[in-house]
């Protein structure tokens, strides 16, 4: 898919879908008066920050040869999937009224680089936004209406989407770097730790 970034008529159609699936689970004479068990907002930085951690982590792993391999013409290159994953960052947080940094250019941002060190710079900077930016927040925000993007979506539902699709990409990347005999770097620790372990 070449598709810059989740237009926000897709993203309006999928907060659409979200909340009416959550009312379908809700009813609006639910006896349940419990206070909210779930965090969302510390869980969504615990897996955001997690999923460029492994990004930077499979960026920095791979042979320079390969930053520009794609499985096929009409899909991305590991660089541009990176990059991807880090515009989508500004994009999706931007509907929230956070500024994406000077200069920022959904359009073009995928293909602004092929150089490793600045694709691993990206990826730490627009995660510094993110992390700022959701920080930020109260937890009253993530309630909070975006009529824009559909008359039940809310602020939490943009986290809640940049988080999955955050997760969809890393899978993508997983599967590019399989392809290519590349292990990603954390199953290496984890089969390290496994074969110590066993030799204890």
């Amino acid at each position: 898919m070449k598709t810059p970034f989740l237009s926000s008529i897709c993203l309006a159609c999928a907060l659409g879908a979200s909340a009416v699936a959550m009312q379908a689970q809700t009813p609006a004479n639910s006896t349940d008066s419990t206070a909210p068990s779930y965090d969302m907002k510390a869980q969504a930085l615990l897996d955001l920050e997690a999923v460029n951690k492994k990004c930077v982590d499979l960026a920095q792993a791979l042979p320079a040869d390969k930053i520009t391999w794609r499985p096929s013409p009409d899909t991305r290159s590991f660089a541009e999937v990176f990059l991807h994953v880090a515009g989508e960052r500004y994009g999706f947080l931007g509907m929230l009224g956070a500024t994406p940094p000077a200069g920022f250019k959904a359009g073009e941002y995928d293909k602004s680089t092929t150089d490793r060190d600045r694709i691993v710079e990206a990826l730490n900077q627009s995660w510094d936004f993110t992390s700022k930016t959701i920080n930020g927040m109260s937890n009253a925000d993530f309630a909070k209406l975006l009529p824009k993007l559909g008359p039940q979506a809310n602020e939490g539902d943009v986290v809640y989407l940049l988080v999955a699709d955050a997760h969809e990409h890393l899978g993508q990347l997983v599967a590019y770097a399989r392809q290519n005999g590349i292990v990603p770097p954390w199953t290496v620790e984890r089969q390290k730790k496994k074969a110590a372990a066993a030799g204890k």
